[in-house]
């Protein structure tokens, strides 16, 4: 009978498709600042608000996607919807948070410009320091319930230390597993939490995306050369780029330039001229792709782009998350995950600095308005999209009156 109840106690609530389609849509429109502020805005909206997970199992994706190739807030996303309502939650959180920054750069593309002027950039800089106090405010709540004694935190200072000496795939890859490493030696000592959260993927649904994975990562350019398609072509090129970036964002820039600058299929001013329309914009920075493809070939060539560059992300989280859940309810594996989100919070912390405050707080009046918003955050818990709308406000009104940053 106990067990049972603490069972029943465990389980998650479930929730619609429909419901996590407007969560995320919401946050699809109103979440900028890049990956790691994506981040916080999860943690603050599922985590925090609405209550969906708790604490440890949001860190315990969010470490589970840092390992992974491809973008890790939207596999974070994808976790979370399929989390609350199975297959169809997890494609509708994908869809609601992909969905209106995608069409945004499909306008962009066509419009064939890009943001220019001292009232864009204005704009542009102010949800840049609105992205400082979310990231900031992520930080600090997850340095409170994750490092809450002197050997996590020295995990989280010696994944800093990595991460700001490494480069950035390879440093976010090695502090978690010295995380891991560190977590085995030194966290064993702690009262075990049982897992309160199970994703609902059986075994084989797991190992077919791996297979799948594989299928398209190793296949794919020997069907696109064999056929000479060039939608084929195009499609592989933006898969690959998605399965060999870890870390998403900014990293797979340089993957996708050689993918489609290199060939020829799209010129290096359009191709700049995209990636500047996309500071600008809510949700993944991995829509790059929809531009890109929509100056390839349309309609078309943005939903090859968008579906290319997105799928071995999911398909890798899908491949891994039947095993996680098995793996992380072991003793040994619960202190190697204590040790990997102690490191989650040092990668956190450094991304905050760089380079989320190094391109944002040029000056005391940056500053300020960053603090400004960690104050709204924190200490009156405004509503993260009332931050957004006042820190554009705040960064047009600056450069319509003291010019651009």
């Amino acid at each position: 009978m106990a067990t049972t109840q603490i069972a029943a106690q465990a389980a998650p609530e479930r929730g619609s498709p429909l419901e996590v389609l407007g969560a995320f849509l919401r946050l699809g429109l109103t979440a900028f600042g890049g990956p790691v502020a994506h981040l916080g805005y999860f943690r603050e909206e599922f985590v925090t608000r609405r209550r969906w997970l708790d604490e440890a199992t949001y860190a315990d994706l969010v470490a589970l996607c840092q390992f992974l190739p491809g973008p890790a807030s939207s596999q974070v996303g994808f976790g979370l919807g399929l989390l609350r309502a199975g297959p169809l939650g997890a494609l509708a959180a994908w869809t609601g948070f992909t969905l209106p920054s995608a069409l945004l750069m499909v306008a962009a593309a066509y419009a064939a410009t890009a943001m220019s002027g001292p009232l864009a950039q204005g704009l542009i800089h102010g949800l840049k320091l609105v992205a400082v106090a979310v990231v900031a405010q992520a930080v600090f709540g997850m340095a409170r319930s994750l490092t809450p004694d002197a050997r996590r935190a020295g995990i989280a200072l010696a994944a800093v230390a990595i991460v700001t000496f490494a480069s950035a795939a390879i440093g976010q890859v090695a502090a978690i597993a010295l995380g891991v490493v560190a977590g085995l030696m030194l966290c064993r000592a702690e009262v075990l939490e049982t897992p309160t959260h199970r994703f609902p993927i059986p075994r084989r649904v797991g190992l077919a995306a791996l297979a799948l994975y594989l299928a398209l990562l190793l296949g794919g350019p020997l069907v696109a050369a064999a056929t000479g398609a060039p939608r084929l072509a195009w499609f592989d090129a933006f898969y690959r780029s998605g399965a060999l970036v870890f870390g998403g964002g900014h990293v797979v820039l340089p993957l996708l330039k050689a993918a489609v600058v290199g060939p020829g299929w799209v010129s290096p001013d359009s191709f700049l001229a995209g990636y500047g329309a996309a500071q600008a914009m809510p949700g993944p920075l991995f829509t790059f792709a929809a531009y890109l493809g929509a100056a390839m070939g349309g309609p078309a060539g943005a939903a090859i782009g968008l579906v290319g560059i997105f799928l071995p992300g999911l398909l890798a989280l899908t491949a891994a998350l039947p095993f996680w859940a098995q793996l992380r309810a072991r003793p040994s594996a619960q202190a190697a995950l204590r040790g990997a989100n102690a490191a989650v919070v040092g990668i956190l912390g450094a991304a905050l600095y760089n380079p989320v405050w190094t391109s944002a707080v040029l000056g005391p009046a940056d500053f300020a308005q960053a603090l400004a918003g960690f104050v709204l955050l924190t200490a009156f818990r405004a509503p993260p999209i009332l931050v957004v709308a006042l820190g554009a406000a705040a960064g047009v009104a600056r450069a319509l009156w003291l010019g651009p940053a």
